[in-house]
């Protein structure tokens, strides 16, 4: 089964399992999100990877262009360990961690959780790969891919448990559009997926696809 249509049947589950009156509000944010410019701004095929430093989970810094003399990197942009999607990708991008690291690249992870609550993350879904928290969404800003949870589902969040200012440490419930871009040596982004429907990312054959092209 392609990820996608497991992503399709989280969402099918999910929303068969609300109340009419939380199915009308999901269906309505969700116009409202597609109907937005969330991702307009987006960095793309083509463009020069923004460089950036950001701590991981232990405090220590990683550099984009760093990584990048080591080789190719999978910059993988997720909205945080709550998420069933994030899940469900986490597992996506695990199941070819070995043909990323044969292939001389390097995965990493970015979200604006803070650290701490990136380690739960890391530790519950046993992550074999760097996270980096962008508290505040300024990398994602650069990147183009901030978005925000629009206020008619809020309540809905919070009666679900996922307080996103608590998980963030900020009062924006900015979030960044899941986005993956696979980065070449010489910081240009080879390959980009940025999908404001936060319920879809990219199958893991086309991140291995990238690479392989890089590698000939």
């Amino acid at each position: 089964m392609k990820y996608a249509e497991q992503y399709k049947q989280i969402v099918e589950n999910f929303i068969a399992e609300l109340p009419d009156d939380a199915q009308a509000t999901v269906a309505k944010n969700f116009e409202y999100i597609m109907s937005s410019d969330f991702g307009s701004k987006a960095l793309n095929t083509g463009d020069t990877a923004t460089d950036f430093t950001l701590p991981n989970v232990n405090g220590e810094s990683t550099r984009l262009y760093q990584l990048l003399e080591q080789g190719p990197v999978v910059l993988n942009f997720y909205r945080g360990g709550w998420c069933p999607f994030c899940s469900l990708e986490f597992k996506s991008v695990h199941d070819i961690l070995p043909q990323i690291k044969e292939l001389g690249a390097t995965l990493v992870g970015i979200s604006p959780e803070l650290p701490d609550n990136s380690l739960n993350t890391i530790e519950k879904n046993q992550l074999q790969f760097e996270v980096l928290s962008d508290v505040g969404n300024h990398i994602a800003r650069q990147y183009g891919i901030v978005m925000h949870v629009p206020e008619m589902i809020r309540p809905l969040y919070l009666e679900w448990g996922l307080d996103i200012p608590a998980f963030n440490g900020d009062e924006t419930w900015e979030l960044p559009i899941p986005a993956t871009y696979v980065i070449d040596t010489n910081r240009k982004i080879v390959s980009a997926y940025v999908n404001k429907n936060y319920t879809e990312r990219m199958e893991p054959d086309e991140i291995i696809n990238a690479l392989v092209e890089l590698s000939k």
